[in-house]
Parts: C-alpha cells; sequence; structure tokens
C-alpha cells in the first residue's frame, strides 16, 4: 500500500501496544512474537440465506455440494452475514414462526466466526398476510410483539437488526393491501418508527438498530432527521445500494454518504448489487418491475462488474462513517433473477470475488508479523481493526485493536 492509499485508509488502523510477562512475573525481554490477524472490526459480508438449509440438514446430494461450496467460498471472504426474518416467511402461519431453524442457523454461522444481522422486523413487503384479518389497532399489537418476541428469542445471537424498512414509501406503497401499509398510513412514519424501535430496544438494549431504504433522496434525509428530532434510539443509518440499472459512480456515492453524515452516525451500505450482465433500462421506477425470462451474466459484463466493484468498496472504505457493507446477491440469479453476484449460478468464481477477496485478505489485512520484545517486554503492534493473536513461547493469547487503545496491556503467559 503506497503512502497516498495508507492516507486514504488510515482511520481503519491504529496501534496497540503489548507486554510479555512470564509465569513467574518476569519481563520477556528480547523474546520473539508472532502476531497474526484473524478477524476484521469492518463488518464485511452478505446474505447468509444459503446457511439455513445447510446447517439443518435439508440439502442432498448434488445441490448439498453446491451450497457447501457457496457457503465455503462466503465464509472466505465475509465476517458478517444477513438472515431473512420477512414476517411473511418467518410466520406464514400465525403463531409458527421459524425460530428453531434460524436459531440453528445463527449459532451455526457464529461457529463459523460471522456476526450476524436480522432483517427485517417490519416492512410492508413480504408481510403476514393474515395481518389482513385485523383490524390497525391489532396489527400494530402484533407487529410490536413480534419485534418484542423475536428480538428477545436471539438475544446474544443476532443483536444487530434492520429495524424497520423502507419507510419513505411504507404508507403511499400502494401495489397490493397489507397490514403495515395500513398502521403507517393510519399513524404516520415517525410514529411508527418510533414504536417499532423502542420495542425492540426494550427487547434488547445492546442491540445495533438500524433504520434501511432504498431512497437516498431528500425525502429519507428528512425522515431520519425527524425520527433522530423525536428521540428515536436510532444506532446507525441503513443505505441500499441496488445498481441494477448502473453503477453509481464515487461522486454520487461520496455526496450520499456525506449527507448522511452529518448525522453523527455510523452509515451501514446493507444491500449492494452491481450486475454482470446488461443493465435494466433506466425508466423502470420499481425494479420489481423488470421481468425477463432469462438475465445471463456475460464475460464483458463480469469484466466491467468486478471493475466497479472494487471502485465502490474502495470508495465505502475509505470513508470514515462507513461500518459495514453487505453485498446482497452473493451467486447470480437470487433477486429479481439479475446476474448480480460473486459468484455464477454453478458456485463458480466470478473476477469481482476475487478481486474483493484480494481487497479483504490481503490489502485490507494485516499481514503476519514476527515481533522481538524491547527491554521492558513490549511490542507495538500497528495493524487494522480487529482481532488478532500473538504466540509467545509457545502459548497463543488473543487481543483486539480498536481506534483507541489502553497505553499497554499487560500479557501474561
Amino acid at each position: 500500500m503506497d503512502k497516498s492509499e495508507y492516507n486514504q485508509y488510515k482511520h481503519r488502523k491504529s496501534v496497540k501496544k503489548l507486554t510479555f510477562v512470564g509465569s513467574s512475573g518476569e519481563l520477556l525481554k528480547n523474546t520473539k512474537v508472532s502476531v497474526k490477524q484473524t478477524k476484521h472490526r469492518f463488518l464485511f459480508g452478505s446474505g447468509g440465506f444459503y446457511a439455513i438449509p445447510l446447517a439443518n440438514n435439508e440439502f442432498e446430494g448434488a445441490e448439498k455440494e453446491l451450497n457447501e461450496k457457496i457457503i465455503e467460498k462466503f465464509l472466505g471472504i465475509f465476517n458478517y452475514a444477513t438472515l431473512p426474518f420477512y414476517w411473511g416467511r418467518f410466520e406464514p402461519v400465525k403463531g409458527k414462526p421459524d425460530t428453531k431453524r434460524l436459531r440453528k442457523a445463527s449459532e451455526w454461522l457464529i461457529s463459523k466466526g460471522c456476526t450476524l444481522k436480522g432483517h427485517p422486523l417490519c416492512w410492508h413487503t413480504v408481510t403476514a398476510p393474515w395481518l389482513l384479518e385485523m383490524t390497525n389497532t391489532d396489527i400494530f399489537t402484533t407487529q410490536i410483539n413480534r419485534i418484542r418476541r423475536d428480538v428477545s428469542n436471539f438475544t446474544g445471537i443476532i443483536d444487530i437488526w434492520d429495524v424497520i424498512n423502507e419507510v419513505v414509501i411504507m404508507p403511499i406503497f400502494n401495489k397490493y393491501d397489507n397490514g403495515i401499509t395500513r398502521i403507517c398510513k393510519e399513524m404516520g412514519r415517525i410514529r411508527l418508527v418510533r414504536e417499532v424501535f423502542h420495542a425492540a430496544k426494550q427487547a434488547n438494549p445492546d442491540a445495533i438498530l438500524l433504520i434501511n431504504d432504498f431512497d437516498t433522496s431528500e425525502s429519507y434525509d428528512i425522515l431520519v432527521e425527524g425520527c433522530l428530532e423525536a428521540g428515536i434510539p436510532i444506532d446507525a443509518i441503513g443505505i441500499q445500494s441496488h445498481m441494477h440499472q448502473g453503477y453509481w459512480g464515487v461522486d454520487k456515492t461520496l455526496e450520499i454518504i456525506d449527507r448522511f453524515s452529518r448525522f453523527k452516525l455510523p452509515i451501514h451500505f446493507t444491500e449492494n448489487t452491481i450486475v454482470s450482465g446488461h443493465l435494466m433500462p433506466p425508466e423502470i421506477v420499481d425494479l420489481n418491475d423488470y421481468v425477463v425470462d432469462d438475465w445471463p451474466t456475460t464475460p464483458d459484463g463480469e469484466e466491467r462488474q468486478a471493475k466497479e466493484m472494487v471502485l465502490h468498496y474502495k470508495t465505502l472504505f475509505s470513508h470514515p462513517a462507513v461500518e459495514s457493507i453487505t453485498y446482497w446477491d452473493f451467486k447470480d440469479g437470487q433477486w429479481l433473477g439479475a446476474p448480480s453476484g460473486f459468484l455464477r449460478k454453478d458456485g463458480s468464481e466470478k473476477p469481482a470475488y476475487k478481486e474483493i477477496r484480494k481487497l479483504i485478505k490481503e490489502e485490507w489485512w494485516t499481514a503476519p508479523k514476527d515481533y522481538v520484545t524491547d527491554e521492558s517486554g513490549a511490542i507495538n503492534v500497528t495493524g487494522f481493526l480487529g482481532e488478532y493473536e500473538a504466540e509467545c513461547i509457545g502459548k497463543t493469547v488473543s487481543f483486539s485493536i480498536e481506534k483507541v487503545n489502553p497505553d499497554n496491556n499487560l500479557v501474561y503467559l
């Protein structure tokens, strides 16, 4: 990494001083210490939906082999996974949520080193159809109870949540009737946001709670401002960037980040896609309206996708306000049939996978290094924020590098 790149990413690094002490209390002077990074502090992720049937042993034969390959490649690059809590699929029958399957998948992903996020707790799309049988008062009560139940059931397992999704359009959504649009239209956006956030915060006071939207216009800006003025405990702002109609470019991306940075909250890019086939026509307003029989990936498209994805990741990683990047489709054809994945449908790697893996695991990863303690038994480790291991005199200890580190950490061996 040259000097300009170091300065660009210096906010992602820090220094940790470690002093090594032997079993008899002696300082370990002039002693070799081997240090390696084990995990990023920054959250690099994608949808972890594949893990649910895999962790629950629901695949067989070739399908199982394919999904094992997909998850292996997923874990080879990411430390963060989003799991689906779409109400209509999670609880298609009232009172029978899919908690057991999701919990098993969650615990499996955690065992593989992943941090988890649940998506979403309140959304007008893919919501429970049986809500339509209720009055608005009962819909609201049921929604709040659903949040309390699910956040409580997954506390300590899933501690990051997209609490409410796409609120800007929620009360005026008119594609089909649904219970959440009904109550949002009656209550108003800010009041509904306040109630669902308070329910989630009460269920898990330590959770990181997001508001999330694809609308990056001034409307979302105004909504966030109003929510914060109302005292709503938003911990991070979620921004979607589905670029099926073409890459945003650096200027647009930075303009959006800078505009939302004024709220002094972390920004999570929650849903990112860049296609490796033909672009969706520009006149399409709702991406769901574009339906084609086949949307293939192409060699030229894959090269374009890789270049644009590298630029997008570098732009996001360079901005101090951004704390996570979730790429939405890990494999082609998952959402709207688009060729927007890191992998092709057969699980083979596209150029984008190789390039982003190189960024995350090489350029933005602290290389293993051998140190020798000084006369006070200390070393100073400079590296990307995250988790590390240090091996000294045959023993291994874990430590972390954070933005602000104590002046000196004693390591007893």
